[in-house]
């Protein structure tokens, strides 16, 4: 697709003088930006009148488009790219300034929420379960109670800055293509505050702050689990101008414990059974975070069968229940026999004819035969 005439696209004679040309193009410029534009299409239109002022707004390059058209200078290198006409540099820093960087600033004065603070906690095991009350101190920074938070010696008052008239910001003007543009930036001398402070207070160094280390009681519910956070709302740094105070978020780790093994609102453990017990059963005493309980073990329990009691694990901590304790079953192979002991066990041995007698296990052992065998 062949391209249109440059003076065509910037809507001027082919002796239009060059403030004709300049005056053309801001005017289409400000029409089609794509900041300002954001109809389908006009991102094109946009480059396409860039592109013409960018020849014909150099001397140069328009008298070589003058002679050649598009074809003769593109082959020399031609017009092509977007690097700017030669009374035309910064293009991007002036339409930011123009068109406010395609957003609004932010209002030094405005309110603004403190920053949240992050603290870390360590539990017992049975504190995560059960939960407690604790209180902790915390390293932050809180309004000076000398000057409440001015920054100014008691008995004075900050005055307006008189370099922004208390606006917190300066106004700098400057000549662009556009005209002049004026472009808002924070004021230097009260560093965006509007205030001046001449008399500092001594207790914060004019700052209006001070690092406290605050004392804050914690309500740690049932439940908690390694890795959660507990949020104490309006604990974190004091806010800006008047604003809402942070957050502090506390992020709890949990200590293991000797016995328990937790997963979710599961308790999962391991008991210990001898060799009699797991044969003939028996009834065994187990121990949960709850209390003890009995448990029955059925004649011919095997090593890593797990026996579950409901409700016997962790409150959820929102509040849906408790889960569950699993108790796995690891029977002890005695040692350090007495000689009767012995006496006894070989003499088991014969009567059950070194073989197994349940049915399961006798076909477990039937398959370890044919695997030695190779069959």
């Amino acid at each position: 697709m062949s391209k249109r005439d440059y003076y065509e696209v910037l809507g001027v004679s082919k002796d239009a003088s060059k403030e004709e040309i300049k005056k053309a193009y801001r005017k289409l410029a400000r029409k089609y930006h794509p900041d300002v534009n954001q109809e389908e299409g006009t991102d094109q239109k946009f480059k396409e009148v860039k592109e013409a002022y960018e020849v014909l707004g150099n001397e140069q390059k328009r008298a070589q488009y003058d002679q050649f058209g598009h074809a003769g200078p593109q082959s020399q290198g031609g017009f092509g790219g977007f690097g700017g006409a030669e009374d035309f540099g910064g293009f991007g820093d002036i339409f930011d300034m123009f068109f406010g960087g395609g957003g609004r600033r932010r209002d030094p004065n405005a309110p603004r929420q403190g920053n949240d603070l992050q603290y870390s906690m360590t539990l017992e095991f049975e504190d995560a379960i059960f939960g407690k009350e604790t209180d902790i101190h915390i390293p932050k920074e809180e309004d000076c109670t000398t000057c409440n938070g001015s920054g100014a010696k008691p008995g004075t008052t900050p005055e307006t800055c008189s370099h922004c008239n208390g606006s917190g910001q300066l106004n700098v003007e400057q000549n662009t293509p556009f005209g002049r543009v004026v472009n808002r930036r924070v004021c230097h001398h009260c560093q965006g505050s509007g205030k001046m402070i001449k008399d500092k207070c001594t207790t914060c160094g004019g700052q209006g702050k001070v690092k406290t280390r605050k004392k804050i009681h914690l309500s740690i519910p049932a439940g908690i689990d390694d890795g959660q956070q507990i949020r104490v709302a309006g604990q974190g740094e004091p806010g800006v101008n008047g604003g809402p105070a942070g957050d502090l978020y506390v992020i709890i780790q949990v200590k293991e414990h000797e016995f328990y093994q937790r997963e979710g609102d599961h308790i999962f453990c391991e008991m210990p059974i001898t060799f009699a017990q797991a044969a003939l059963g028996d009834e065994i005493e187990v121990p949960t975070l709850h209390g003890k309980v009995k448990l029955k073990v059925p004649a011919g329990t095997q090593t890593g069968k797990t026996f579950r009691l409901k409700g016997k694990g962790a409150p959820n901590v929102r509040g849906y229940g408790h889960g569950d304790q699993h108790i796995k079953i690891r029977v002890i192979t005695p040692t350090n026999l007495s000689d009767r002991q012995k006496e006894l066990l070989r003499e088991f041995n014969e009567i059950s004819g070194n073989q197994p007698t349940d049915e399961h296990e006798n076909s477990f052992f039937q398959r370890v035969k044919r695997a030695f065998k190779g069959e």
